[in-house]
């Protein structure tokens, strides 16, 4: 007897995690009500109130980090390169 793992869609974890910050209703009325186990609301829950100041980041600083992260890399495949170019120039004999 095998049983698969219930999926839920991000919107659905979303909404059972604002239903639990809301505290309107206790846990256990959400349970019942949306049919997950009261560990798993808790951990949407924590995992949303831990997330949601990285909501008002301001945009143009975010595309920033992330255009430094994306130079890092191409840094790095630049220097990669270099070494393989000149291992293949010395290999031929164009470097003494």
């Amino acid at each position: 007897m095998t049983t698969t793992r219930k999926q839920y869609s991000p919107k659905f974890m979303a909404r059972v995690a604002l239903e639990a910050i809301r505290g309107e209703r206790t846990l256990n009325q959400l349970t019942s009500q949306f049919h997950v186990h009261p560990a798993q609301i808790g951990q949407w829950r924590k995992a949303a109130l831990e997330q949601m100041a990285d909501l008002f980041v301001d945009g143009r600083k975010r595309e920033r980090a992330e255009g430094d992260v994306e130079k890092e890399t191409l840094y790095e495949e630049i220097g990669r390169l270099k070494v393989e170019l000149d291992w293949l120039k010395r290999k031929v004999g164009l470097l003494d």
